[in-house]
């Protein structure tokens, strides 16, 4: 899901000389040494082309994944397990791995007040707990009454930072 940024980040990408778009496969002249790429895998050429927006974008070392749906067959954690196998994998496209995850905004369909939130969310958060076992990305949980994919029950953002993932500490503090 778009959130309020997007369309303005995309409108100033239009003004960039310095963009790329790179279709896995087939690769813009000279985008490996543009300053933002904008990577479109096989099978989201409509996200770009019709929606007009970009699946992933990388600005210099940080990658913007938009939101990937967890949705189709099986369980609601198989729903999820796979959305997340999809980030991985643009991620990497990007050159990107999880553990460079320093974002993730998740929307939800099916919670309708905080303790069934808060249900769903121990769901969703084994599933997490696969991607990032010792990772510790900023994280909002948004409830949602719809996502444009049908029969999605979540939709993943995250915003990476390429090599990032190696040098983090946790500070802890009294919040004063």
């Amino acid at each position: 899901m778009m959130n309020r940024r997007w369309p303005v980040l995309l409108a100033m990408l239009g003004s960039l000389s310095a963009c790329a778009i790179t279709v896995r496969g087939d690769v813009d002249s000279g985008a490996e040494d543009a300053r933002v790429r904008v990577h479109v895998p096989r099978g989201w050429e409509s996200a770009h082309d019709q929606y007009r927006y970009a699946p992933v974008l990388r600005v210099d070392d940080t990658v913007y994944v938009s939101g990937v749906p967890a949705a189709g067959e099986g369980s609601y954690q198989d729903k999820v397990r796979r959305a997340y196998q999809r980030i991985e994998a643009l991620l990497r496209e990007a050159g990107a791995e999880m553990r460079d995850v320093v974002e993730i905004t998740s929307y939800h369909t099916g919670p309708r007040d905080s303790t069934s939130f808060q249900a769903e969310f121990d769901q969703y958060l084994a599933v997490h707990r696969e991607f990032f076992p010792s990772t510790v990305p900023a994280w909002s949980a948004v409830g949602t009454t719809a996502l444009l994919a049908p029969g999605a029950v979540v939709e993943i953002r995250v915003v990476a930072v390429v090599g990032s993932g190696g040098d983090r500490r946790t500070i802890r503090y009294d919040g004063r």
